[in-house]
């Protein structure tokens, strides 16, 4: 390995896999807590969560390589993929670890936001991306959606 391929792991994948760790931690730290809640009916099986978690965080990974692989990233992206990576951690730690459900919903109504941002800049520099990492700010809604029910339930 040549030390350009380890400076574009670096720099693209580590940053990911720590969102990831950080963010998963939170979440440990909150399960009795979250297992305790109410939950609506309609509630999805809690394997899902993590499962599409991993598929997010693979395609960015893979994304941000790639991109600074074959060229350089424009700043605003650079800038919209580190606000999302921290209002992940974020959100993680405000609604599991310290159990805050509306602000925890007020985190990722940002989180929803700014994954929007996020999407709609990838499809002005690198169309195909877009498509790619849709399902990001689609979660995101999904999970907005959850964590509204939770506040309301609880």
């Amino acid at each position: 390995m040549n030390k350009t391929f380890i400076k574009k792991l670096l720099t693209t994948i580590v940053p990911v896999i720590l969102v990831a760790l950080i963010g998963s931690i939170f979440v440990n730290l909150g399960m009795d807590w979250f297992n305790s809640l109410v939950k609506p009916s309609q509630w999805i099986p809690n394997w899902i969560i993590p499962v599409v978690w991993s598929i997010i965080y693979t395609i960015t990974g893979i994304i941000l390589f790639n991109w600074v692989d074959k060229g350089e990233m424009p700043k605003s992206t650079i800038i919209l993929f580190i606000v999302n990576g921290i209002l992940n951690i974020l959100w993680c730690l405000l609604f599991f670890t310290l159990n805050l459900t509306f602000v925890g919903l007020i985190a990722i109504i940002l989180n929803l936001i700014f994954g929007y941002l996020l999407l709609f800049n990838i499809k002005k520099y690198k169309p195909v991306y877009f498509y790619w990492l849709f399902i990001y700010p689609i979660w995101l809604s999904i999970a907005t959606s959850l964590n509204l029910a939770l506040w309301i339930l609880n």
